[in-house]
């Protein structure tokens, strides 16, 4: 069997590194190799930019493995919510991999979404916050990617209430928003948008903690992201408004545990099958 931590894919090689390192620490705590393969767009970062060497993305990692004798895969998933649109989609093209190649098996392991550890770690990415920063009761933003999935958007909002009885009367107020949205009415969950969000009653001034619900580094996420520059252009409209950023969940401890933990449960009933 053929383990791997699979992500969405980045062409920043920070996120490649990340998923690495990732990968690295959930194999360590399950005593299991586990590979880092990309969905997508991460072998266009070259091989130079990477420590070890190029990227894995799936497709051609799977079709080698499979010329290899290969024929069962464990997928550990390194999305916030593997019950998305994204996590259907991976299914689909393992499904079409698995006819273009002459059939092979996969799994998915449970995700974070499923371990129900989000809420406690973005409460705690957001106290380090308020501690670092020494602030007084600042108004937090969960922010997300947005997308096509109202599933995706459930989370979002379900992880933003539990931050909220989390953190008390410690902030002053806490929303969710996500980062964009696909056009049209019938895609209203993921609003409000970030740069929306910071320009409400609460939000638009004083020091406002975004929490982004992403895993990785890369475009979107992290230094000089998408997220960043969205909150630069808020704080320019509005001259009251500082905006803070937590750490990003992937690299959180208790999210590597989580996804150790349901990676040797899905090995130890794969062994009892």
């Amino acid at each position: 069997m053929r383990i791997a931590l699979v992500d969405n894919g980045s062409v920043e090689p920070a996120a490649h590194e990340g998923l690495r390192s990732a990968a690295r620490a959930i194999g360590a705590r399950a005593n299991v190799r586990v590979e880092a393969v990309s969905w997508r767009h991460s072998d266009r970062i070259p091989a130079s930019s990477l420590g070890d060497g190029a990227a894995q993305t799936l497709s051609p990692w799977i079709r080698a493995c499979v010329s290899a004798g290969e024929r069962e895969f464990l997928i550990v998933p390194f999305f916030i919510s593997a019950q998305g649109a994204i996590g259907s989609a991976l299914a689909r093209d393992l499904d079409s991999l698995g006819f273009q190649t002459g059939g092979f098996s996969y799994s998915f392991t449970e995700g974070l979404s499923a371990g129900g550890v989000l809420p406690r770690i973005l409460s705690e990415r957001v106290k380090a916050v308020i501690a670092a920063q020494g602030l007084s009761r600042p108004a937090v933003v969960v922010a997300d990617h947005g997308g096509p999935s109202r599933a995706s958007a459930q989370i979002r909002d379900r992880v933003a209430l539990e931050v909220r009885a989390e953190l008390g009367p410690s902030v002053r107020a806490l929303g969710a928003a996500s980062m964009e949205s696909p056009d049209g009415p019938e895609y209203g969950f993921n609003r409000p948008l970030l740069e929306e969000a910071l320009a409400l009653p609460g939000f638009e001034s004083g020091d406002v903690v975004v929490a982004p619900l992403f895993l990785l580094p890369g475009r979107h996420a992290g230094k000089g992201g998408d997220l960043e520059t969205i909150a630069r252009v808020a704080e320019a409209r509005s001259p009251g408004l500082r905006c803070h950023f937590a750490d990003l969940v992937g690299s959180h401890p208790l999210a590597l545990d989580t996804l150790a933990g349901a990676l040797s449960r899905a090995l130890g009933a794969a062994i009892r099958t």
